[in-house]
């Protein structure tokens, strides 16, 4: 198989270069050139945001295409419309934003979406964007040839957000850890890996159209999540499970400052941790447990000095150590401690 793909050198990107080269593809990589490149790939350079930026995929055939653009649909329009006649499948990594709010739980790819922006428009937000980009992979490569990559909470190793890393490095402090409850709490996210491998999957299978890709929910709790942590980094960390109700009272926000977490029973939970996966399931889509997820980030944390790389148009991930002292210090004597 030959496969392009658009960025290449970091989290998406990179991991689906890696399984393909793993599998023996012949594999390309499109991208301004500002990271190194996995060995064993051809590297072309260009700047999609620039007049005559796609001038190094002016030749060239491949028989698909993998794109995780998340800004101005424009870029993802003229790379479509660049590659149709030479590419056999336009694989764009989409997000769970796409859908209208809040999505209740158990919502398919049926869901009512955002409006987005138009295909050829320039930088809006997020969520727009990203169903801008979809419109444009479908526009120009049809229906019929295009997959939409519904990706949920993306954790593993290259991580470039800010979630998973975040806590590994507050775990590594040791001390009391304000760990958001309940233990048994359901979350559903994917290992970067497994979501590259089931991409490539859909392209020897053909597939079309949108998946919602993330593990089942329940897949992993935020106690097992965060026990994974604490197994795999060792030290001094306690665990302190609190209530959501005293996180929520101390004006901490879900998702950023506490990475991952999200109140149960909350429209927020329900998008981004109750969607329903079976069509992904269906077609291919195999989770590792967390364990593993937690364990090799780790390690690559490890291998790179531990200090994990960040977007810089993402926001900043995690709580201030004297805010988490004083909920700690609120908790004590009523809903905290380390068992459920």
């Amino acid at each position: 198989m030959r496969l392009l793909v658009l960025g290449g050198t970091e989290f998406a990107g990179r991991a689906v270069v890696e399984a393909a080269l793993g599998r023996g593809w012949d594999v390309t990589v499109f991208n301004r050139g500002r990271h190194e490149p996995a060995a064993g790939v051809r590297s072309l350079q260009g700047d999609r945001t620039s007049p005559d930026g796609l001038a190094a995929l002016a030749e060239g055939e491949w028989d698909a295409v993998v794109d995780t653009w998340s800004a101005a649909p424009r870029a993802v329009r003229d790379s479509a419309r660049l590659l149709r006649g030479r590419a056999g499948r336009y694989v764009y990594v989409s997000s769970c934003s796409v859908y209208e709010w809040a999505p209740p739980a158990g919502y398919t790819e049926d869901a009512p979406l955002v409006e987005g922006a138009a295909a050829d428009a320039e930088q809006t937000d997020y969520l727009r964007d990203k169903r801008g980009g979809e419109l444009a992979a479908v526009g120009e490569f049809g229906a019929d040839r295009s997959v939409l990559v519904r990706a949920g909470l993306l954790l593993g190793p290259y991580e470039n957000v800010g979630r998973l890393p975040w806590w590994l490095g507050r775990i590594a402090r040791g001390g009391p850890v304000l760990a958001p409850g309940p233990r048994d709490l359901p979350l559903q996210y994917v290992d970067i890996r497994d979501l590259a491998k089931w991409i490539l999957g859909a392209v020897e299978q053909e597939l079309s159209g949108p998946y919602n890709l993330m593990s089942r929910q329940g897949h992993a709790t935020m106690g097992e999540l965060l026990d994974a942590c604490v197994a795999t980094v060792g030290g001094g960390a306690e665990l302190r499970w609190t209530e959501p109700g005293l996180i929520l009272d101390a004006g901490i926000e879900p998702w950023t400052q506490l990475p991952v977490w999200v109140p149960p029973g909350s429209d927020m939970h329900d998008a981004l941790h109750a969607a329903d996966v079976s069509r992904a399931v269906a077609t291919g889509l195999r989770c590792r447990p967390v364990a593993e997820t937690v364990a090799d980030t780790w390690r690559w944390l490890q291998d790179i000095g531990g200090t994990a790389p960040m977007r810089p148009d993402r926001t900043p991930k995690g709580l201030d150590p004297e805010v988490e002292a004083k909920v700690l210090a609120a908790a004590d004597g009523g809903v905290s401690g380390t068992t459920p």
